[in-house]
């Protein structure tokens, strides 16, 4: 390997480890935020119209945030940041942020008048239920306004994240999960449904999210100015990635918005189960899916903008290798620990046991195809760092396919558990067609460094595997044992588990665990 690659194969790793840390306190925020708001309101027709609700913007925030407007902004940022000056790139960043402004407030001005056939299309299964569909509706108007915000923070995540600066958007939804847990502490009591303080909260993180961002950018020098110049030859080449990126890149979200659409036809709780499952799964795919995803990006784009394929070729194949190493004894741990994770994390109060058990189950679909969530970040930034969106359209559009084909056969044999089992499938056919792709537009990419790494992992998840069914033969699982008997198991089960698998990835030598090592010394021994 070039000694060039090298260091950029060094510095895509270190940033994922700033980005992953910065996630992981994030989601374990999150991960708190979701304990209280299952112990103050559990599993009921509320909540369910409160997720509904909140999926709406959400989804228009993946979609329009960076779902497809920070892939898309980043390469033709870094383009102009290499080829012309600071000054013009600046320009490019004070037009895309007028331009997005502008739609951004008719898009939420016609969400806000529209949700009642918002919240009907994502949950038909409300209409029949007039006031969990009148609830999801208000909820779902209140909270619209997020998205604006939130897009907002995503633009300014594009603009930092070309600077290499990735910290500040990474720990700003921090703010997001200190509001919703506050307003569930403090607000519920003001109101007749308890659960539209979790809404204000929503809207409230939006905005300290958005403010949080301000001070980084104006170290960079960017002061986000109105300048509606709607003809910058940068704004049609960020609209041109962006148009297909709304579907192409947000595959995820449409799958998850066709699972609630099928959930609300099930019996209640449906959507809450898979909601919770979800976000259990969110946390390895923040911590390492999206941190190397987005710390990959703007490598890709520096090696595209100056041509060099190869280190383009060896970058995408170090990132899927650091990426299996991560995901995949999360991925073990998660089918294995489902349900003890699920009950220490939500099993109180409210949150009976049926629903751990029901939450349990689709996480374990989930996480069958955790390793197929995860690559796909790395081969979306690849297509993206090309200026091409059409093809992972073409492969959104193929997985939509067999995700709501497969939902529909399975949700009646499986009943939620068959959703979550659909996204799974549809992410594996996703990162297969791209991967075909890739490989057709810029030659072989999978080296041999990259099947010896996934021989070693492969070993050391069995390895993982056989000590977690050993903690379990010795003490075995309970779910009617107390909490603390509860949280002891998964604790040991999970650090023996991980210890295993690192320690077999070091006997053997793999040089993912190198790379983890190197960056945790250098950090320790940094004065």
């Amino acid at each position: 390997m070039k000694k060039s690659n090298y260091s950029e194969n060094s510095k895509v790793a270190k940033t994922a480890g700033i980005v992953g840390a910065a996630t992981m306190v994030s989601r374990i925020f999150g991960l708190l935020r979701d304990t209280v708001i299952a112990a103050f309101f559990g599993a009921n027709w509320m909540t369910d119209a409160f997720w509904v609700a909140f999926r709406i913007p959400n989804m228009f925030r993946r979609l329009l945030g960076e779902g497809a407007l920070t892939i898309s902004f980043v390469p033709v940022f870094t383009e102009y940041l290499q080829k012309k000056t600071k000054e013009e790139a600046l320009e490019l960043a004070y037009s895309a942020f007028t331009f997005l402004s502008i739609i951004l407030v008719a898009i939420s001005i016609l969400g806000i008048i529209l949700s009642p056939l918002l919240v009907g299309l994502i949950a038909p299964g409300f209409i029949s239920e007039p006031q969990k569909f009148s609830l999801a509706v208000f909820l779902n108007r209140l909270m619209f306004p997020y998205i604006i915000f939130i897009s907002l923070v995503a633009l300014c995540m594009g603009v930092l994240n070309s600077f290499r600066h990735f910290t500040a958007p990474a720990i700003s939804p921090v703010m997001l999960n200190i509001a919703m847990i506050t307003s569930a502490f403090v607000l519920r009591t003001f109101f007749a449904e308890p659960i539209v303080a979790l809404a204000l909260g929503v809207l409230i993180g939006g905005i300290l999210q958005l403010a949080m961002q301000w001070p980084f950018l104006l170290k960079f020098g960017v002061r986000l100015k109105f300048r509606l110049n709607l003809r910058h030859p940068g704004i049609k080449q960020i609209s041109l990635l962006m148009i297909p990126a709304i579907l192409g890149a947000g595959v995820t979200t449409i799958n998850v918005f066709v699972g609630t659409i099928l959930a609300s036809l099930l019996p209640g709780g449906s959507v809450t189960y898979l909601f919770y499952a979800d976000r259990i799964m969110e946390l390895p795919l923040g911590i390492f899916a999206i941190a190397i995803g987005t710390a990959a990006l703007p490598s890709f784009s520096k090696h595209v903008v100056a041509g060099n394929m190869n280190e383009l070729k060896s970058g995408i194949s170090f990132s899927l290798r650091l990426m299996l190493f991560l995901t995949i004894p999360a991925m073990v741990a998660l089918m294995m620990l489902n349900l003890p994770i699920i009950s220490v994390l939500f099993q109180r109060r409210a949150f009976d046991i049926q629903a751990s058990i029901y939450t349990a189950q689709a996480l374990f679909c989930y996480a069958l195809g955790l390793w197929a969530f995860s690559v796909l970040r790395v081969f979306v930034s690849s297509f993206y760092s090309l200026q091409d969106s059409k093809w992972p359209l073409k492969a959104a559009i193929i997985a939509m396919i067999v995700n709501v084909t497969a939902s529909v056969t399975l949700m009646h044999p499986l009943k939620h558990n068959g959703i979550a089992l659909a996204g799974s499938i549809a992410a594996c056919v996703n990162v297969f067609t791209l991967a075909y792709v890739l490989k057709k537009k810029i030659g072989a990419f999978l080296d041999q460094a990259f099947f010896i790494s996934i021989f070693k992992i492969i070993v050391s998840a069995i390895f993982m595997l056989a000590v977690i069914f050993f903690v379990d033969f010795v003490m075995p699982w309970d779910i009617y044992a107390d909490f603390r008997t509860r949280l002891l198991y998964l604790i040991i089960s999970i650090f023996a588990g991980a210890a295993s698998f690192f320690i077999c990835a070091y006997f053997l030598k793999s040089q993912e665990m190198q790379t983890v090592v190197n960056i945790i010394k250098n950090k320790l021994t940094r004065p």
